[in-house]
Parts: structure tokens; C-alpha cells; sequence
């Protein structure tokens, strides 16, 4: 028989242990709430726009929510209403042309869907949900109306469905047109007028951000191949993080596309008029990935463990560099005139200096390499790296036509070119007044 010492000793040690399991729980929900928090703020700091985008989603559920505690509009709906809920949830996107693209066709879909359904038979249900499923698979159709045809299946088949059974389907396919036409209206307006996330605008300034990523990289290259800093504590404090922003370059492909689907669906703005010429930003970001990519192969040569010695780096040390640079200015005057969205062709000298700094280089590696007893291995890391640089030169001109296409297409404003007394080789930019003209000052 147990002694009552034993009962009072086991209850203790039951109790430690409940109250032990507890702190550690409350010590866990603290820990998992604290690391929630510090996420949230990560977030919030990456991109302050989507604290913005919370409160209007909260605001749009909101004002549609009003429709549940007006009886006159309850009345009118009904159970209904909730559509008009369930649209804010699902139409409000992070961008405007988001927001458009859903809206739109889930109206559209809804319209169409409910008025085929409202008065079809089984036969038209399997031929026409038939159509609309084999239209999904039409790259051109599926990549705009993908979520318009869902909605359209859905709406077409409930409709459909119930009114074998219901003599009140039209009905319902009214109010719930109604609703959903209400919801998605009351997403886009408070999308469009209310701290507005333009997707051209982002496509925009990423286009621009590529290519002046591309011209720190190319400005800073010759620096680092080269060595020219012999400091090891300037080595150590200078900020090399300008090497690694080609990298964010490359895998940029699909947010040009998702930005350019969805700017098409936006209404003119700020500089973006109706119908401005999207797919050229992807033609640009498709040119600027192509550099990126010789770019990546140059910067292998910065840490590699193998490196041609110093004298025989010294041959093509100041054309190399000047390429380098030169290019990277180019592509800099690029970004600077894409983002202002001006029409300057500042970058032609900076183009023009590269070039000829190519034909120097390939004459001094023809002649100059042919007298050195260099190393073959020597030898062929410099004409490899030299040959890089030579279609980072081919690349930058690429691109710079393909902004000037685009800001001829575009309609940028342009500027006038002016010579400055101090050094008259240097094209300074400054605005026009008349827009039409370009007046060149000769000194």
C-alpha cells in the first residue's frame, strides 16, 4: 500500500512537470510570434507598398461589407450579396493591371457565362463548356483570359445546372452579375485612386535598374582585373557589392513578362500613355540578359584561381580598361535617359570610344603578343577575357539601339545637345522647349 509521503511526492513531481510544459509553451509561442513579427517587418521594409496594399483590400472589403447592414440593398440581393465579397477577395491584386485583367474578365466571364446558361440545355452544356476548356489551350488566349474562362465554365455550368431545376435562375443570374460587377468595380477604383502599384511603372524602373546594374559592373571591371588598387586596407574597406548586382540581371525573364502581360492592362498614366509599347522593355531586358551573361563569364576571371601574370595583363591593361569603362558609361547614360524617359543619344561618344578602343586592342594583341614569350596559358586567359569585352561592346550598341527604338516609339521627350567651353568634346543634355527640334551648338 502506498505510503501517503509516496502520493504527495508523485502529485509534486506531476505538477513541476505541467507547469514546466507550460513556460516552455509559452516560451515557444513568444519565440514563434517575435520571429513572425521580425519577418513581417523584413517584408514591410523590402517593399512598404504592401503594408499600403493591405489596408486597401481591408478598406475595399469594407465598403462592400455595408451592403450586409443596409436593408434596402440586402433586401435587393439577398444571399447574393456575399458575391460582392468574394470578388474583393479574389480580384484585388498588388498592381492596378493586376486588379484590371481579373476584374475584367470576371465580369465579362460572368456575363456571358450567365446569360448561355440561363437558357441551355444539357447539349449546349457539354458543347459549350467543351469550347471555351479546348480555348484555354491557345498560348495567346490562356496567358490574358485563363482566369476569365474558369469564371465563364463556372457561371455557365450553374447557371445551366440549376435552372432545369429552379424557375428563379435568371434571377439569380442577375443579382450575381450585379454583385460581382459591384466588388470588382469597388477593387479596381480603390486600386487605381488610392496609392496606385503601376506595373508598367515597375517594369519601367527594372528595365532601367538591369542596365545600370550592367554599367557599375563594366565601370568597376577593369579596377579589379587589373589590380590597379595596391592598398590591401582600400581593398578591404571599398564596397564591391556593385559585382555581384549582375547577377539579379539574370533570372529577370519572367517578371519583364508578368509585368508587361499585366501593364497592358492599364489605363494611361503618368508618362505611359494607351497602348505604350510594352513588349520593347522585353526586348530590351532580352538584350540586357545577353550582356549579363558575358558579364557573369568576365567575373570568373576576377577570383580565379588561375591568373596570367601581371606583365602579361600590363599588354592590354589600358585598352581593356577603357572598354570596360567606357561601356559602362554608355550603359549608365542609358539607364539615366530610360528612366527620365528622354530621347538622348549621350551614350553615342562613350559607344563610339569603345569601338575604337576594340580596334586598338586587337591590333596591339595581334602584334604585341606575338613578341612576348608569354605562356600559352597566359596568353589565352588575356584574348579571352579581351574577347569578351569586344561582345560586351557589341551588346551595349544592341541595347542602345533598342532604347532609342523604344523612346522613338514611346514618344519620350527629347533634349538638346550643348558643348561645354571647358571641354568641348563632352555632349552635355539639357530639355527643350519645343519638342520637335534638336539644335547641336558647335563652339
Amino acid at each position: 500500500m502506498a505510503s501517503p509521503n509516496d502520493d504527495q511526492k508523485s502529485n509534486g513531481a506531476l505538477t513541476r512537470g505541467c507547469q514546466w510544459f507550460k513556460a516552455l509553451s509559452v516560451m515557444s509561442w513568444v519565440k514563434i510570434v517575435v520571429k513572425a513579427a521580425e519577418k513581417s517587418k523584413q517584408i514591410a521594409n523590402d517593399d512598404p507598398r504592401r503594408i499600403v496594399h493591405s489596408l486597401k483590400v481591408g478598406l475595399a472589403l469594407i465598403v462592400v461589407s455595408m451592403f450586409y447592414y443596409f436593408k434596402q440593398l440586402f433586401d435587393n440581393f439577398g444571399d447574393n450579396t456575399m458575391w460582392a465579397v468574394l470578388t474583393v477577395v479574389v480580384v484585388f491584386e498588388f498592381s492596378v493591371g493586376a486588379t484590371f485583367k481579373k476584374g475584367l474578365n470576371r465580369m465579362i466571364a460572368t456575363l456571358t457565362g450567365g446569360a448561355l446558361g440561363a437558357g441551355a440545355h444539357l447539349l449546349a452544356t457539354l458543347s459549350g463548356t467543351g469550347i471555351v476548356t479546348f480555348m484555354k489551350f491557345f498560348p495567346s488566349l490562356k496567358a490574358r483570359f485563363d482566369y476569365g474562362f474558369t469564371i465563364f465554365i463556372l457561371t455557365f455550368c450553374l447557371i445551366s445546372v440549376s435552372g432545369t431545376r429552379d424557375s428563379q435562375a435568371l434571377k439569380m443570374a442577375q443579382d450575381r452579375l450585379s454583385t460581382i460587377i459591384i466588388g470588382s468595380c469597388t477593387a479596381i477604383l480603390i486600386c487605381i485612386f488610392i496609392c496606385p502599384v503601376w506595373s508598367g511603372e515597375d517594369l519601367h524602373n527594372l528595365v532601367a535598374g538591369n542596365i545600370e546594374k550592367l554599367g557599375n559592373f563594366l565601370e568597376g571591371f577593369g579596377v579589379e582585373y587589373f589590380q590597379v588598387i595596391e592598398d590591401d586596407d582600400q581593398k578591404r574597406n571599398e564596397d564591391k557589392s556593385f559585382l555581384e548586382g549582375y547577377k539579379s540581371v539574370l533570372n529577370s525573364k519572367s517578371n519583364e513578362e508578368n509585368m508587361a502581360s499585366l501593364a497592358t492592362w492599364e489605363p494611361s498614366h503618368g508618362g505611359f500613355r494607351f497602348r505604350h509599347p510594352w513588349k520593347q522593355y522585353q526586348k530590351i531586358g532580352t538584350l540586357t540578359r545577353q550582356c549579363a551573361y558575358r558579364i557573369e563569364a568576365l567575373s570568373c576571371y576576377i577570383d580565379s584561381e588561375i591568373q596570367s601574370s601581371l606583365e602579361i595583363r600590363s599588354i592590354t591593361q589600358e585598352t581593356c580598361t577603357k572598354i570596360s569603362t567606357e561601356s559602362g558609361k554608355a550603359l549608365k547614360e542609358l539607364a539615366i535617359a530610360t528612366k527620365k524617359m528622354t530621347r538622348s543619344k549621350s551614350a553615342n561618344p562613350h559607344i563610339a570610344n569603345s569601338k575604337t578602343a576594340v580596334e586598338k586592342l586587337k591590333s596591339e594583341l595581334k602584334i604585341r603578343l606575338r613578341e612576348e614569350e608569354a605562356l600559352l596559358l597566359d596568353t589565352i586567359q588575356v584574348g579571352a577575357v579581351a574577347s569578351l569585352l569586344v561582345e560586351v561592346v557589341e551588346c551595349t550598341e544592341k541595347i542602345a539601339e533598342a532604347v532609342y527604338e523604344l523612346a522613338a516609339v514611346a514618344e519620350f521627350k527629347r533634349v538638346e545637345a550643348t558643348v561645354s567651353r571647358e571641354q568641348p568634346h563632352l555632349l552635355h543634355q539639357r530639355e527643350v522647349v519645343q519638342p520637335h527640334h534638336v539644335i547641336t551648338v558647335v563652339e
